[in-house]
């Protein structure tokens, strides 16, 4: 089968439309139109309906755009290990966690990865949906459990516990808790429990709210939830990762705390010489270990 015409089917089926696809490859529009149509005639199928607001997949187009787009990741990964160099880090590394683990911890300490190598350039996603990483829809992933995909490296982190925390103005304002049946009297500030999230967080909030919080406020992710906290509204549930970088919030019912929430990172095998999975790797570890050195330098460890 002809590459340049499956590169050319794959274009317009990923643009829609014949203009969109010609203007991304530098052709006319005559000329990508005949090549779809040199490439249904040698398939003898139809690959698009053709109607006035643009081109749609047919059946077998969709089974044949499903594998170009499988094709193009390949050689992605291809492409990337043969620009890794034995000596330095560049290029684009695509990395998805959390929305709370992405925005709280990983990206505040991104500075010190482009300062070792200003030519690394990362794409962070952030969202609960765990990304296929076999099927590079991201080069490495960093998650809240240990990943279940196949052909995948795994090294487990640290581990994480989710915690009340509020700000000293508003324990100043409301009063201290001593024992979880003070609830009663404060806003509880959690992840909306239809949202996704850790376990052990959902397992925490539910013992939180047989207490009978005052008031509550819920929100979608962690990042939220911290704002809430800062904001003095009320007692959040938040990561114990957030004490380093938010010195000011103040632990409180410390005895009351969430099961251990491991933290893992993992890349596909196919990418183990990578050096920029290697340096984000590296990295990462790095920063953990700085991380516990100073929680341990503040006493909270």
């Amino acid at each position: 089968m002809d590459w340049d015409k499956l590169r050319i089917f794959h274009a317009v089926a990923d643009a829609g439309s014949l203009t969109h696809a010609g203007d991304r490859l530098n052709l006319s529009q005559s000329a990508v139109s005949r090549q779809i149509r040199a490439l249904e005639e040698g398939l003898h199928a139809t690959l698009f309906h053709r109607h006035a607001r643009g081109l749609i997949l047919t059946e077998q187009g969709e089974l044949l755009f499903d594998a170009t787009t499988a094709m193009s990741k390949r050689l992605d990964t291809a492409a990337a290990r043969i620009r890794d160099s034995d000596d330095e880090v560049f290029g684009e590394l695509r990395v998805t966690t959390t929305f709370g683990f992405g925005t709280l911890w990983l990206a505040p300490r991104l500075p010190k990865l482009y300062e070792k190598y200003p030519e690394l350039k990362i794409d962070l996603m952030l969202e609960e949906r765990v990304l296929d990483l076999p099927m590079r829809e991201a080069d490495v992933a960093i998650r809240m459990k240990e990943p279940s995909q196949a052909d995948l490296i795994r090294k487990r982190l640290m581990t994480v516990k989710m915690q009340l925390y509020a700000s000293r103005q508003y324990l100043t304002r409301m009063g201290e808790l001593t024992r979880i049946e003070d609830m009663a009297d404060h806003r509880l500030i959690c992840q909306n429990p239809s949202s996704a999230q850790v376990g052990a967080g959902a397992v925490l909030v539910q013992h939180l709210m047989m207490h009978n919080p005052q008031s509550m406020l819920t929100v979608n992710n962690y990042f939220g939830v911290l704002q809430g906290v800062l904001n003095n509204l009320g007692i959040g549930v938040l990561p114990d990762y957030v004490t380093e970088d938010f010195p000011d919030l103040v632990h409180v019912l410390p005895e009351i705390d969430s099961a251990d929430v491991p933290v893992f990172l993992a890349y596909p095998a196919e990418l183990r010489h990578s050096k920029r999975i290697s340096a984000f790797r590296d990295f990462v570890q790095d920063e953990i270990i700085s991380h516990r050195k100073q929680l341990r330098a503040l006493g909270k460890i």
